[in-house]
């Protein structure tokens, strides 16, 4: 048996710093269940209370787009005007969009 087949999973680890506020990616650890790695990532990526919320996701679940794709995905915006609303002011409230 080789180590890989013997490592644990790999989990994908997100932190969310304060409430309303997204999760940000800080990192990937090998845990046997999730219930360990929500531990182990606040043991990890939380030490000095940095965060108010932790998400861990087992890497191999992640769909990503494909780079060379990158067209296709990320076509050329400045014809659709209304995916970008830049023609009028956000309130003050909103201030981390």
């Amino acid at each position: 048996m080789s180590s890989v087949e013997n490592e644990w999973p790999l989990w994908e680890v997100f932190v969310r710093s304060k409430a309303g506020l997204d999760h940000k990616h800080c990192g990937s650890l090998h845990a046997a269940d999730s219930k360990m790695a929500i531990q182990m990532a606040r043991d990890v990526y939380t030490r000095r209370q940095e965060g108010c919320s932790v998400w861990v996701v087992l890497s191999e679940q992640i769909v990503a787009s494909d780079p060379g794709e990158k067209d296709m995905y990320f076509d050329p915006a400045e014809d659709k005007v209304y995916r970008h609303p830049t023609f009028y002011a956000l309130p003050q409230a909103v201030d981390h969009m």
